[in-house]
This record gives structure tokens, C-alpha cells and sequence, in this order.
């Protein structure tokens, strides 16, 4: 029975999440023996979206696919990029004719890849339906692994998604809110699962950003703008082992990997 295994990082932040995952992730690739590697990037360009340049950064770092979320958009100069490059997604249930692409597939360790970019709509603002959305991707557990980073706020929907998944998809991991989950698992039907792997970012910080501004806005309710915190950063996801011949999860691990020379996590 052959395995392989495919590592999802969570969401980028600013540049000491960028950082980090430069002096981590290549480790941990090697440590791990991961054959495909997924990064939320879209927080990567000082806190809000990408740009050509930490794209180029997360990619030199290790990554097979970049996935995104709602703060994609907020580089307008980078709404070209999307449509030029397919290792960088943005969710598929955005409406047709947004730039980019929602999912792709590729061949990497002798399979078929195929790594979908979905976002949720409770407490977010609404788009198209994740479910049906899913349901027009082409997909076959039979013939490729597949991976889903679902961006979304709300447990609830995250954990609905998964299980209407389930035994459909090699493994769904959760992002969007900054802080990881310990509920990792494989469902019942073979799917591996996590609410929300985290981030990759400055720990000591209120979601990667500086603690004191975000303090000043709860108090106030004066929008300040965010800046992203500074320090050494740390780098939260999981690793998953899949049979390649089934396409479902065999066990999932969560990840939580310091720079090195700071404090042990």
C-alpha cells in the first residue's frame, strides 16, 4: 500500500510570517517527506492580500499551491497576477467572470492532484454556495488526492462542509481565523479534517497583528488601521498521510514549528 502526504500551512502573515515560513517550511517538507504543500498566502503582503513579490516568496519557500480567502482583493494590482498564474487560487464560489481560478489540478509523486479553494458565508460576506459550488468542481476521489482549504468564520459551517464531504475529499482544512485547532481527525468515511490550521505569523499578537492597535479598536470602536506585529514568528498547520490508492486520510497531525533561536512552542 503506498502513501503519500500532503502538508497544509495556515494563513501568512505580513512579513514575519513570511519570514518564518522562509526558515521553516523547507525543514519541515524534508522532515516530513510531504509530496505536495499548500499555503494561505492571502495575508502575506503587510497584513491584506498578496503581491507579485511575497507570492514569489511563498513559492520559493516550498509551496506546490497558494490558496486565499475575502482579503485577495485588496491589491488591486495583483487582480492580473490571479489570472495569469495557476498556482494561486482564490475561492471558487466567488461569481463568474472574478478574476483568478478556484481550484486546479496537477500531476507531482506520480498522482493527480486536485486543491480546491472554497469560502464560507456565515458572519462573511455571502457569495455563492460552497456546497453546490464543490458539487459542479470535477472531481474523483478515485482518480486524484484532494485537498480543500475552506475560509470561512463560522465552526459550524466549516464542520458541515466537511462532513458533507466526507469520504469525497483526502482532506479539508479550515482557515480564515488566525487560531488553530486542536480538533484534527480523520472522519468517518476517510476524510481528514481541522477547523482552522492556525497562522504563520507573530504568536505574541492578536491574529499576527500588533496587539495594542487591535486593543485600541475594541475599546473605541475607532477603526484604526492594523499594522502586523512584530517579532519572531511561528509557523501552525498539519501533515496528513494518504493511500494513494484510495485517496483518504490514514492519519492527520498538527504542526506547530518556531523560527530557529526563539522560545520552543
Amino acid at each position: 500500500m503506498a502513501f503519500l502526504r500532503a502538508m497544509m500551512i495556515g494563513d501568512v502573515v505580513g512579513n514575519p510570517g513570511l519570514t518564518v515560513l522562509e526558515g521553516v517550511l523547507p525543514g519541515l517538507i524534508k522532515e516530513y517527506e510531504a509530496d505536495v504543500v499548500v499555503v494561505n498566502g492571502e495575508n502575506a503582503a503587510d497584513g491584506f492580500g498578496l503581491t507579485e513579490a511575497t507570492l514569489a516568496r511563498i513559492l520559493a519557500a516550498g509551496a506546490d499551491v497558494v490558496t486565499s480567502g475575502n482579503h485577495v482583493w485588496e491589491k488591486r494590482e495583483f487582480w492580473p497576477i490571479l489570472d495569469r498564474d495557476r498556482r494561486i487560487l482564490r475561492p471558487a464560489n466567488y461569481p463568474l467572470g472574478t478574476p483568478g481560478q478556484g481550484w486546479v489540478k496537477f500531476e507531482k509523486a506520480g498522482m493527480t492532484w486536485l486543491v480546491v479553494n472554497l469560502q464560507g458565508r456565515e458572519l462573511m460576506t455571502p457569495v455563492d454556495c460552497p456546497f453546490r459550488t464543490f458539487d459542479g468542481i470535477p472531481a474523483s476521489l478515485d482518480q486524484e488526492i484532494i485537498l480543500v482549504d475552506f475560509h470561512a468564520e463560522s465552526t459550524r459551517e466549516k464542520e458541515a462542509l466537511a462532513y458533507y464531504l466526507d469520504g469525497r475529499v483526502s482532506l479539508l482544512a479550515g482557515t480564515h481565523t488566525h487560531v488553530q485547532t486542536a480538533d484534527e481527525r480523520v472522519l468517518p468515511q476517510g476524510t481528514g479534517y481541522i477547523t482552522d490550521l492556525g497562522m504563520t505569523g507573530v504568536l505574541e499578537s492578536i491574529i499576527g497583528m500588533d496587539t495594542r492597535i487591535c486593543l485600541d479598536r475594541a475599546r473605541s470602536q475607532v477603526l484604526y488601521r492594523l499594522e502586523c506585529a512584530q517579532g519572531s514568528g511561528v509557523l501552525q498547520g498539519i501533515v496528513a498521510k494518504i493511500d494513494a490508492s484510495t485517496g483518504k486520510a490514514a492519519w492527520i497531525q498538527r504542526i506547530t514549528s518556531r523560527e530557529a533561536g526563539s522560545a520552543s512552542a
